[in-house]
C-alpha cells in the first residue's frame, strides 16, 4: 500500500512579489517613506473548477493531476472522499478509469501490428475465425483498424446497467451480437464497446497470453505505472487510497456507493484502476514516442469526426482529440465513465502539459460533464 501523500502548495511563478519603487515624496523628518505593492495571488483555475464542480454540479467529490514541462506537477482536491465519513479525498487516490483502458488494449493491439503479428487492415476473421457473427455482422468484412476506430457497425454489449457479477469476454460478445449491426462497416461512427472485446479477444488469441498479462507487462512495467493495475476475476476492491464512488440509479434516487464492484464487464474496453498521475504519465509516454513506433503512432493519431464524444472531438485508434479553446492546437487523450466514477484529462499534443481530473459521482447531465472537461482545457491553458 503506497502512503497517502500530504498535499502541498508549491509556490506559483504567479505569485511572486512585485516590488514597488520608493516613494518619491519626503515626510518632514527628511527620511524617505518606503511604499510597497504587492500584486494579488491569480486565482488558481483548476481549484476554482474543482471547488464548483462541488458546490455547483453535485459532485461528491474530485481529485486531479496537471504536469507541466520539466517534471513540475500538482495535485488538487476538493469534496469528501467518503460520504459517511467526511474523510478527505486520498490526494492522487486510485479510482476506476472507465474507457481510458481502451487506449492500453489498442496500444498493445499497435505493437503487435508493429511486430508484424497483426495486420492493422486485415479482418477480424483472420485472427478470430466463424466468432464474430451476426445480423449484418461478419468478422470477414470487418477490419482491425474499424474495431479499434469505431467504424465497424458492431452493435454495444451494454444495454442499460450492467449487473456487478463476473462476466467472461466471450459472454458479453455473445451478448452484442444477438443485436443487428449498426451500419456496414466503415460507413459510420458508433462508439461501442463491443469493439474492444473484439480487440481483446485478438490480442489474447495472437499472443496465447491473458489481456492483464500483456498490458502488465508491455505497458504498465515499461513506462511505470506504479499504480495501474488489471484488477484479476472477482476481485472487487480498490488496493491502494482511493476516494468511494457514487451512483444514482435514476437522477432522482440516492447516491449509493458502487465501490466495490466486479469490473469485469468492462473488460478491454474498461476494467483498469489508476491514479491521475500515472494516467498523465501514460499518455505523455504514448504522445512522446515511448510506446509505439512513430509508424503505429501516426496511424493512431489518424481520426474521424466523433461529435458525439464531445465539440470537436475527432477519434483516431483508441485516442480522442479535442481542439484547446486557447487557441494552442490539439490535447490528446480520452477519457472514461464507470459507475462511481468519470475521468477526463489529456496531453498537449507537443507534449507541454498534461491534466487529469476524476470524479468520484457520475455527473447528472452532459453540461455538467462538460464543466469537467472545461477544468481540464484550463489546467492545460494557463
Amino acid at each position: 500500500m503506497r502512503k497517502q501523500a500530504r498535499q502541498t502548495v508549491p509556490p506559483s511563478r504567479h505569485r511572486k512579489v512585485l516590488v514597488a519603487a520608493m516613494a518619491v515624496g519626503a515626510l518632514t523628518t527628511g527620511v524617505l517613506a518606503p511604499s510597497a505593492a504587492f500584486a494579488a495571488p491569480k486565482p488558481d483555475t483548476v481549484q476554482q473548477g474543482l471547488d464548483a464542480l462541488v458546490r455547483d454540479d453535485g459532485i461528491v467529490g474530485t481529485l486531479a493531476n496537471v504536469e507541466k514541462g520539466h517534471g513540475r506537477a500538482r495535485n488538487y482536491t476538493a469534496g469528501v472522499g467518503d460520504l459517511a465519513t467526511k474523510a478527505k479525498v486520498p490526494v492522487d487516490g486510485q479510482v476506476r478509469v472507465g474507457s481510458n483502458t481502451k487506449t492500453f488494449t489498442a496500444v498493445v493491439v499497435l505493437q503487435l501490428v508493429a511486430e508484424g503479428r497483426i495486420g492493422l487492415d486485415a479482418p477480424v476473421e483472420t485472427y478470430l475465425p466463424s466468432l464474430v457473427r451476426g445480423d449484418g455482422i461478419d468478422g470477414r468484412s470487418i477490419t482491425v483498424r474499424q474495431i479499434l476506430q469505431h467504424t465497424s457497425g458492431l452493435p454495444e454489449y451494454l444495454r442499460g446497467d450492467a449487473s456487478f457479477h463476473y462476466y467472461e469476454p466471450r459472454d458479453l460478445l455473445d451478448n452484442a451480437l444477438r443485436f443487428k449491426a449498426d451500419f456496414a462497416p466503415g460507413s459510420g461512427f458508433n462508439y461501442s464497446n463491443t469493439n474492444y472485446l473484439v480487440a481483446g479477444l485478438i490480442v489474447q488469441r495472437v499472443t496465447g497470453r491473458a489481456l492483464a498479462a500483456e498490458i502488465d507487462n508491455r505497458i504498465v512495467k515499461r513506462v511505470g505505472l506504479h499504480h495501474t493495475y488489471f484488477p484479476a476475476p472477482g476481485d472487487t476492491t480498490i488496493r491502494e487510497p482511493h476516494p468511494k464512488g457514487y451512483y444514482r440509479d435514476t437522477p432522482d434516487a440516492p447516491l449509493r456507493d458502487v465501490t466495490e464492484t466486479d469490473p469485469s464487464f468492462g473488460w478491454a474496453a474498461g476494467q483498469l484502476v489508476s491514479t491521475n498521475s500515472d494516467l498523465n504519465r501514460f499518455f505523455s509516454a504514448l504522445l512522446h514516442g515511448d510506446l509505439l513506433p512513430p509508424a503505429q503512432l501516426a496511424e493512431m493519431k489518424k481520426t474521424v469526426p466523433a461529435e458525439s464524444i464531445g465539440p470537436g472531438a475527432a477519434y483516431g485508434l483508441g485516442l480522442v482529440s479535442r481542439p484547446l479553446p486557447c487557441g494552442g492546437g490539439l490535447y490528446w487523450g480520452h477519457g472514461g465513465s464507470f459507475p462511481g466514477y468519470e475521468t477526463r484529462g489529456g496531453v498537449t499534443e507537443d507534449g507541454s502539459a498534461a491534466a487529469d481530473i476524476a470524479v468520484t459521482s457520475r455527473p447528472a447531465d452532459k453540461a455538467a460533464l462538460r464543466h469537467v472537461e472545461k477544468v481540464v482545457e484550463a489546467a492545460l491553458c494557463r
